[in-house]
C-alpha cells in the first residue's frame, strides 16, 4: 500500500486523533500547568455528554434483548452465570493485588517528603456506606433494574409486536446521535489529561513511583495472563480484542472514566458477534459488579499502607481483607469517592493500619485511576465474550470487525 494511502488511513481513524490529543495534553500540562488546569471543563463536559446516552442505550438494549430472546428462563440463566463469573474473577483480582504487593513491597519507602492531602472526607463510619445508598446513587444499576422489569413485562405483553419496532427506531436514533458525539472524543481526552497533569504534576509521581509501577505492572499481568488465559480457553485472543477496542481504551486513558466508553464498547461487542441480550445484560451489570482494576487497586492499597507503617499482617488477616473487599468492592462504582470510603471501612475493620494513610494515596490516585478504568473496561469486555461463548450466543460472521473475527 502506498505511503500516502497509509497516512490517509491513519489520519481518518479516531484513535489517531485521541492519541494526538493526549500527547499535546501531557505537554501542555507539563510546560503550562496553569493553562492546562483551565481545560478541565472539556473533559468533564465530554463525560457528562456521554453519560446522557448511557441510560437510553442500556434501557433499549436490554429491553430489546430480552424480548428478542423470548426465553425468560435463558435470560435468568445468563444473569446468574454473569454474577458467578464476576465474583470469581474479581476475587481473583483481589488476591493477585495482595500477592504482588507482598512480593514487590511498594510501601517499603521513606515517608519523608511524601505529598500529603486531606483524607478526612473519606474517614467515615463503615455503616455510612450501605447497599441502599449505593443503589440510590448508582444510576446505571437503576436503569438496569427498570429495563429488566420492562423487558420481562413486554415479552409477556400482547402489544409486543407493536411496541418493539418503535423501540428499534429509537435505538437507531440514539446510536446515530452517539456516532456524532464520539467525534468530540479527542477534545474530551485532551481536557481530562491536560487537567490531570497540570493539576497534580509529574513531581507527585516520583515519591510514590514504586506503588504506581507495581499497580500498573500487576494490572498488565492480570489483563494479559489471567484474562488472556480465560479468553484462550474459549479460543479467543486478548491481543486481537485489545486491538479492536483501542479507541475506547484511549478515550478511557484520557478521561480517566470507563463510563465514557460504555456505549461504544457495547456496539463493538455486538459487531464482534456477541448477542444483544448478553451485551445488554453483562456490560451494564459489570460496571457495578465486575471491577477488576478497582479490586486490584483496593487490595494492593491496603497492603501498601500496612508496609508504609510497618504493620505486620498475618495470613488470616490478609484473607480477612479479601473477604471484606469481596463484598464492599462491589459498591465501588457510581458513587463519588466510594473507593476511599471502602478503603477506610476496610482499615477500620482491621484496627491495625492508621486511617491517615489514605492521604498518601490521594496524592497519586488521579494517575492510577486510568489503570483502574482501563482494566475495568477490558474485564467487562472479556466477561461479555466469555458469557456469549459459553451460552452459544456468539456468532462469527462477515459483520465482525477487525479481520472479521476475534478468534485466535
Amino acid at each position: 500500500m502506498p505511503l500516502k494511502e497509509v497516512a490517509k488511513k491513519i489520519v481518518s481513524h479516531l484513535t489517531f486523533w485521541v492519541l494526538l490529543a493526549i500527547i499535546f495534553a501531557v505537554l501542555l500540562g507539563y510546560f503550562f500547568p496553569d493553562t492546562a488546569i483551565k481545560t478541565e471543563w472539556l473533559g468533564t463536559g465530554f463525560i457528562q455528554l456521554i453519560k446522557l446516552f448511557i441510560g437510553p442505550i442500556i434501557f433499549l438494549t436490554i429491553v430489546l434483548g430480552i424480548t428478542g430472546m423470548g426465553n425468560l428462563k435463558k435470560v435468568g440463566k445468563i444473569g446468574l452465570k454473569a454474577v458467578i463469573y464476576f465474583e470469581i474473577v474479581t476475587t481473583l483480582a483481589l488476591a493477585i493485588g495482595i500477592v504482588f504487593a507482598n512480593i514487590v513491597q511498594p510501601g517499603k519507602i521513606d515517608k519523608t517528603g511524601l505529598p500529603i492531602q486531606d483524607a478526612s472526607a473519606y474517614q467515615r463510619n463503615p455503616a455510612d456506606f450501605s447497599w441502599l445508598h449505593f443503589l440510590k446513587e448508582n444510576f446505571t444499576l437503576q436503569v438496569l433494574i427498570v429495563a429488566i422489569v420492562c423487558g420481562v413485562l413486554l415479552s409477556m405483553s400482547k402489544h409486543q409486536e407493536r411496541i418493539t419496532p418503535l423501540l428499534v427506531k429509537a435505538t437507531n436514533l440514539v446510536f446515530k446521535a452517539l456516532k456524532y458525539v464520539m467525534y468530540l472524543a479527542p477534545v474530551g481526552a485532551f481536557g481530562g489529561m491536560a487537567y490531570t497533569v497540570g493539576r497534580y504534576g509529574v513531581k507527585t509521581l516520583i515519591p510514590l513511583g514504586k506503588l504506581m509501577l507495581t499497580m500498573y505492572g500487576t494490572m498488565a499481568v492480570f489483563v494479559f495472563i489471567v484474562l488472556g488465559l480465560i479468553l484462550r480457553f474459549y479460543k479467543l485472543s486478548i491481543l486481537k480484542f485489545l486491538r479492536i477496542i483501542q479507541e475506547e481504551l484511549l478515550i478511557v486513558l484520557g478521561t480517566s472514566s470507563s463510563e465514557t466508553a460504555l456505549p461504544s464498547l457495547m456496539i463493538k461487542l455486538e459487531k464482534m458477534g456477541c448477542s444483544k441480550p448478553v451485551v445488554g445484560l453483562v456490560v451494564p451489570t459489570g460496571y457495578s459488579f465486575n471491577l477488576d482494576g478497582t479490586s486490584i487497586y483496593l487490595s494492593m492499597a491496603v497492603i501498601f499502607l500496612a508496609q508504609l507503617y510497618n504493620v505486620h499482617l498475618s495470613g488470616w488477616e490478609m484473607l480477612s481483607i479479601v473477604g471484606i473487599l469481596m463484598i464492599t468492592s462491589k459498591g465501588a462504582a457510581g458513587v463519588t469517592g466510594s473507593g476511599f470510603i471502602i478503603l477506610a471501612s476496610t482499615l477500620t475493620a482491621l484496627h491495625k493500619i492508621p486511617l491517615e494513610g489514605l492521604a498518601f494515596l490521594l496524592a497519586v490516585d488521579k494517575f492510577m485511576s486510568e489503570a483502574r478504568a482501563i482494566t475495568n473496561i477490558i474485564g467487562n469486555g472479556v466477561a461479555t465474550l466469555v458469557i456469549s461463548k459459553s451460552e452459544n450466543e456468539f456468532v462469527t460472521s462477515s459483520s465482525n470487525i477487525s479481520e472479521n473475527t476475534v478468534e485466535s
